[in-house]
């Protein structure tokens, strides 16, 4: 399941972040790639520096704080995070994202845009599927949460600059089946709750949620 989540980062949040990307230095994206999508990335990461990591940190205490990112994904780690540039003709071809990274099994990958989609051209994320390939072009301050098994790729930016901060979540609940399971869960109660209030059938839909997620939890 991917699902588009807007306005994560409000204006004030989005401004700060952004103004600290600018000030950091930037080096070949090809680094940080696998062995295989190396070949095919072609953009530019934020080198690693304490400023890198407290806009990281930011981010992190966003997404915890943040009702439906935690519903849908059920964030126990963060395994990385890397903060993108993409500029004249920068691209990155198909690939698949590592299963594991800094020790940690990645579920959910996640882009978060920093830029205005009308500021550039291209740059479009697109996911593939035995459908059709769908691409997503983000609003500054959305973000894009999908499996980490899909496989996917940004297309060429053509004009302007695209800004990004992507990421990956080890998940509580591994399988997304599940996940999608108790989120609904999560959707069901809320909207139970907002219409009649804690009834008994309030009770056992919330029951139903709290032990399945006990069924289902890593330890």
């Amino acid at each position: 399941m991917a699902i588009v989540i807007s306005n994560v980062l409000g204006n004030d949040a989005l401004a700060t972040l952004r103004d600290a990307a600018d000030a950091l230095d930037y080096e070949d994206g090809r680094k940080t790639a696998g062995r295989y999508a190396r070949d095919v990335k072609a953009n530019l990461q934020a080198r690693k520096s304490p400023e890198l990591e407290a806009i990281f940190e930011k981010v992190r205490k966003t997404l915890d704080g943040h009702e439906l990112v935690r519903s849908v994904a059920r964030p126990r780690h963060y395994a990385r995070m890397l903060l993108s540039r993409y500029r004249g003709g920068m691209t990155y071809g198909t690939h698949v994202d590592d299963p594991v990274m800094n020790g940690l099994r990645t579920d959910l990958s996640f882009t978060l845009s920093l830029t205005d989609p009308d500021s550039y051209s291209g740059g479009e994320l697109v996911l593939e599927d035995a459908l059709e390939d769908r691409a997503i072009k983000l609003q500054a301050g959305d973000m894009i949460l999908y499996s980490t098994s899909a496989l996917h790729r940004v297309e060429p930016v053509t004009h302007g600059e695209r800004v990004a901060i992507v990421g990956w979540i080890t998940s509580w609940v591994r399988d997304p089946a599940r996940r999608e399971t108790l989120h609904d869960l999560d959707v069901a109660a809320r909207l139970l709750h907002d219409a009649t209030g804690k009834t008994p059938a309030f009770d056992r839909v919330f029951k139903a949620k709290a032990n399945l997620s006990r069924m289902w939890y890593d330890d």
